[in-house]
């Protein structure tokens, strides 16, 4: 399982169920709208903090970010 990708996706499944783009989520997170671009798009690899200041911005857990895709 690639982790990149894990979060990506979880990033921005959250992110659009809080409806806010990717430059709503730079601007509240501080984090560059390239940035949050490159995390989706699992080419990023985030430190533990970024990955507990992304969920904060979010209002999620950290756990929330790195927890495996469940069949729906």
């Amino acid at each position: 399982m690639d982790m990149r990708k894990l979060v990506g996706r979880n990033l921005r499944r959250l992110r659009l169920k809080k409806g806010l783009t990717q430059e709503q989520f730079a601007e509240r997170s501080g984090f560059s709208q390239q940035y949050i671009s490159g995390l989706e798009q699992g080419r990023r690899n985030p430190t533990v903090v970024t990955l507990y200041e992304l969920a904060t911005a979010l209002g999620v857990s950290h756990v929330d970010l790195v927890r495996a895709d469940r069949a729906d």
